[in-house]
């Protein structure tokens, strides 16, 4: 039996000539290390992916309930404006508890680090699911919109604390690759959200309860195999100083004894922040060392919202009946979306070693353009021509492709990257709150895009997927393979202060804190210690 909690290596990744030998065959992906990135995604990316879909197919059943609880507690219909109201507060405040998680889990990581943060995410899951199943039964609609907004408070706390605990815990020569389990996992949820609402499984009046019941198994299943996993070794060792704990972490995560190189890298990293403690939010905004890494940040997930993804499936169910298919076999075909996502984030997770960041990203926007472009030609010659639609839909199927290539999750494995400990979790917390804030947007204002400019509406993702792509060729360094401190100093010059070495690691940390004055001497006299 397959041991996932030991220390033997199960496989090795195939060459990759950016790595050198001796790394590639002391690193490879070890069953401690493989479990982790699979149970932690299943308990995080899975429920945030599972939530996007899930809603869709059971969307007529829970406006009927919501009538007929409206009847039944004062004796009249739910008028037309409140009926609308109310499922547009029950849809959009997801994206609401997403906001108020992703600004609470700096703080959370700090205290309970990030293995424990994603255990106690775990409760948000597990209460959301007994509010969401229960509100039926309970003649109660309240309990649905509350539970929205816990699994909403749930995924802004995951796609933080998971991104940021696989993004430490792994090789760099494979940190992109494990990564995109995340990506992955999110596309899986979608997909199992697809498929459970099936008319032929849950998807029933009488069925559609339990759709959410389903939320509480990834999230227990997590709570089971987790606590057995080590906790992240750069947080044990910079910010817990727990050395013993980082090597023996380490050790699991590598499946070797000898992890001397790689404690020896945390160092390197906690000497360039000796008595830094985590940086605040506030802090990050005025460090000038790490200004166009929060810029381009900031950037990349805003396009990974504002690119048009989410619009699509306003389109997809009209594109498939003007292209002559019967309503009834519509669900089934629309499958075709979800595994064609799963796909591409598969592909993307296999290819990223070798590509690198930058390309994909490029590569991903840049396609996203030119299919947009060629679904708005299309959907204005639709009436007119009897197989338009078939191309219509064959570039839906290009867009989502094209996001998952790399947009659709190389921003969360980015943002663990472009930034050293100290500052690691504010930038989350910042990119969590600009990707909530850009979700937020997308479902307030397409509506109205799409009713003033119809089949044109989506120009305005082609303008947002050109911008995107052309400031990352520009801007973005590539980060395969590299350790932390590469990264910083890959942004060194555009941020117009010295590279870091050595010899200057502590005047840049100096530089970029204004109250520590009183502290030169002793940071000087530990410096020379080492």
């Amino acid at each position: 039996m397959l041991n996932l909690f030991g220390f033997g290596p199960i496989l090795t990744l195939s060459n990759n000539n950016n790595v050198p030998a001796t790394d590639k065959s002391s690193n490879p992906i070890t069953a401690c290390l493989l479990s982790a990135a699979f149970f932690g995604a299943l308990g995080s990316s899975f429920i945030y992916g599972y939530n996007l879909s899930v809603v869709n197919a059971p969307a007529l059943f829970i406006k009927a309930f919501y009538n007929t609880t409206w009847i039944e507690r004062y004796g009249e219909p739910l008028a037309a404006e409140t009926a609308t109201l109310l499922w547009s507060v029950t849809v959009s405040i997801f994206a609401i508890g997403g906001l108020l998680g992703a600004l609470a889990v700096s703080i959370i990581l700090k205290v309970l680090g990030r293995k424990g943060t994603l255990l106690l995410n775990n409760i948000f899951a597990v209460i959301a699911a007994l509010l969401l199943t229960l509100g039926e039964r309970a003649k109660s609609f309240e309990m649905l919109i509350i539970g929205r907004l816990i699994i909403g408070v749930n995924s802004g706390i995951a796609l933080s604390a998971l991104p940021m605990y696989l993004g430490e815990i792994t090789p760099r020569h494979i940190r992109g690759s494990i990564g995109q389990f995340n990506s992955i996992l999110i596309c899986l949820g979608v997909f199992m959200g697809q498929v459970l609402g099936l008319p032929e499984l849950l998807g029933q009046e009488s069925r559609w309860s339990y759709l959410f019941s389903f939320l509480a198994l990834p999230a227990i299943l997590q709570l089971c195999v987790l606590p057995f996993l080590p906790e992240s070794p750069r947080y044990l060792l910079i910010e817990r100083r727990d050395e013993a704990g980082a090597e023996r972490a380490f050790q699991r995560f590598l499946g070797k004894k000898d992890v001397s190189q790689e404690l020896e890298e945390v160092h390197a990293e906690a000497r360039a922040q000796e008595n830094l403690h985590t940086a605040s939010v506030l802090q990050l905004l005025r460090s000038p060392g790490v200004r166009w890494q929060l810029i381009t940040i900031i950037i990349t997930m805003a396009c990974y919202q504002l690119c048009g993804l989410n619009a699509i499936w306003y389109y997809t169910n009209g594109i498939l009946r003007e292209a002559g298919f019967a309503e009834n076999i519509i669900p089934y075909i629309t499958l075709s979306t979800g595994a064609i996502e799963t796909l591409a984030a598969i592909i993307s997770g296999l290819v990223i070693e070798r590509i690198g960041r930058r390309p994909l990203l490029i590569f991903g926007f840049s396609a996203m353009a030119v299919f947009f472009s060629l679904l708005t030609v299309f959907l204005n010659f639709q009436e007119r021509l009897s197989w338009m639609p078939y191309f219509s839909y064959i570039s839906i199927l290009a867009v989502i492709a094209s996001f998952c290539s790399g947009p659709g999750g190389i921003p969360f494995v980015l943002t663990g990257e472009l930034f050293e400990q100290s500052f690691r979790p504010a930038a989350f917390m910042i990119a969590g709150t600009v990707n909530w804030l850009s979700n937020f947007a997308v479902g307030l204002l397409f509506p109205f895009i799409q009713e003033t400019l119809q089949s044109f509406a989506f120009l305005v993702f082609v303008v947002v997927c050109v911008l995107g792509a052309i400031y990352l060729f520009v801007v973005l360094p590539e980060t395969k393979n590299k350790t932390f401190m590469d990264i910083s100093k890959s942004f060194a010059k555009i941020n117009k202060i010295p590279a870091p070495s050595p010899s200057n690691e502590m005047e840049l940390v100096l530089s970029s804190k204004p109250d520590m004055n009183g502290r030169v001497q002793d940071i000087a006299k530990m410096e020379s210690s080492f």
